[in-house]
């Protein structure tokens, strides 16, 4: 038989731009970048693409400038832009795509600048903190023809990848309640994340996990929207900075029965705690319990004089790991790198994934993995936004006040113990 060779496949090329160095950036953006400069990416839709990092910005471009000097082997070449307007000149400067890592109460004016350049965009969680800033950013991507995606990285756990397996396939049939805990060292809130936490909760930082988890794993409907919490180690006794938090979902299903589901974070557990951080689920269903817990899915490991404060004694080496490879490389990965190389995935199909003219139709197909679309995080940001509020209503001495969810008054509505009186947080119908 004759030999027909191979048409060679299509190469393409996505420049990203990266807004944000800290702690996010140096655990999972940095190694895919890396990983991307290394292998890039292929597939049979779109060919091969080389991902790279376009440019960075920064306030005062000193973490920009210094990853330039330490990473130029690495990374290649790439803008460093900084303050005054360090977003714009990281949008003019002709990047594909934009990662927003920065503190999450600057998510929106980021991701707005991007998607009005007509930058495809990736926000860690959470995407934003009200449902009106979801619907500007969700009306821009429409009009930019542009994918607008958060990222949700534990939905790639493989923990809760099964979870979400047994659901689907029906093998666990309803579920009746939840509980979910995360708890993080003080080096979070005391150090690391020290410039921007006052007047910021863990729950909004870490709890969006969980609601996400349980939104996107059980589907139903959100009613209501209960938390509580601690201050005085972070911040004031009496002031808007909390220690830990204490929220409660009520979801209702399709066939009337509701699911309450508590969520517990705190990031003041002790540093020398043997594990970066405590995470801990339960789920009872009518026909079975689903228990899982970070640490003891794990290994433990003691090192004198390293451990549990340089090294923890437990590591959750499924989330991100570096490692020696039995062949001999070095290689960092997890699925808080997967999530990123996903959503590269999916820019590259929408734009190189075929013909010109069936672009639109790529478009939409992306933008029904409702597990990162913006388009699906709805009732997600009404459980942030109604979080935050009532623990502003808590701090300024309102305590106990409950949201409920897409009354006759409006889509998000705080009522406040012992008054009649209430208070229309969204008007908008939050349930689409």
């Amino acid at each position: 038989m004759p030999h027909t060779p191979r048409e060679s496949p299509a190469c393409h090329t996505l420049r990203a731009g990266m807004v944000g160095l800290g702690m996010i950036f140096d655990e999972t953006y940095r190694p895919f970048f890396e990983q991307m400069a290394r292998c890039g990416l292929y597939d049979p839709e779109f060919g091969i693409c080389d991902v790279r990092l376009g440019g960075v910005a920064s306030l005062t471009g000193r973490r920009g400038d210094a990853l330039r000097s330490a990473a130029a082997s690495t990374l290649g070449d790439f803008g460093s832009f900084r303050e005054p307007d360090a977003v714009g000149q990281l949008l003019a400067s002709g990047v594909d795509f934009v990662c927003v890592a920065t503190p999450d109460d600057r998510h929106f004016a980021v991701a707005r600048a991007a998607l009005a350049a007509g930058k495809h965009v990736l926000i860690e969680k959470p995407s934003v903190l009200s449902l009106a800033e979801l619907d500007e950013l969700a009306r821009l991507a429409e009009r930019a023809g542009v994918l607008a995606k958060v990222v949700y990285h534990k939905l790639l756990d493989p923990d809760h990848k099964k979870l979400r397996t047994l659901v689907a396939d029906g093998e666990l049939k309803h579920v009746n309640n939840g509980y979910c805990t995360l708890l993080e060292p003080k080096s979070i809130s005391g150090s690391q994340f020290a410039e921007w936490i006052k007047g910021r909760n863990p729950g909004t930082y870490v709890a969006v996990h969980y609601i996400k988890l349980i939104d996107f794993t059980f589907g139903g409907r959100l009613t209501s929207v209960a938390c509580t919490g601690q201050r005085g180690l972070v911040g004031p006794a009496d002031g808007p900075t909390w220690d830990s938090t204490q929220l409660r979902l009520i979801y209702e299903y399709g066939d009337g029965r509701e699911a309450a589901f508590d969520i517990h974070t705190s990031w003041v557990t002790p540093d020398n705690f043997p594990g970066y951080v405590e995470q801990e689920v339960q789920f009872r269903f009518d026909n079975g319990v689903w228990n899982a817990h970070s640490r003891k899915r794990g290994v433990e490991c003691t090192v004198e004089g390293r451990t549990p404060i340089e090294r923890k004694i437990t590591m959750n080496n499924h989330y991100n790991g570096t490692f020696l490879e039995p062949w001999g490389e070095r290689s960092q990965r997890g699925y808080g790198i997967e999530v990123l190389e996903r959503f590269a995935r999916e820019v590259a199909t929408v734009e190189f994934g075929g013909p010109a003219s069936a672009r639109g139709e790529r478009l939409q197909a992306a933008r029904r993995l409702a597990y990162n679309d913006l388009s699906a995080d709805r009732q997600t940001v009404a459980a942030v936004q109604a979080m935050e509020a009532i623990l502003a209503r808590h701090a300024a001495g309102e305590s106990n006040c409950v949201v409920e969810v897409d009354r006759p008054q409006g889509g998000l509505v705080l009522l406040r113990p012992g008054d009649s009186r209430v208070e229309v947080l969204y008007e908008g119908k939050v349930a689409r």
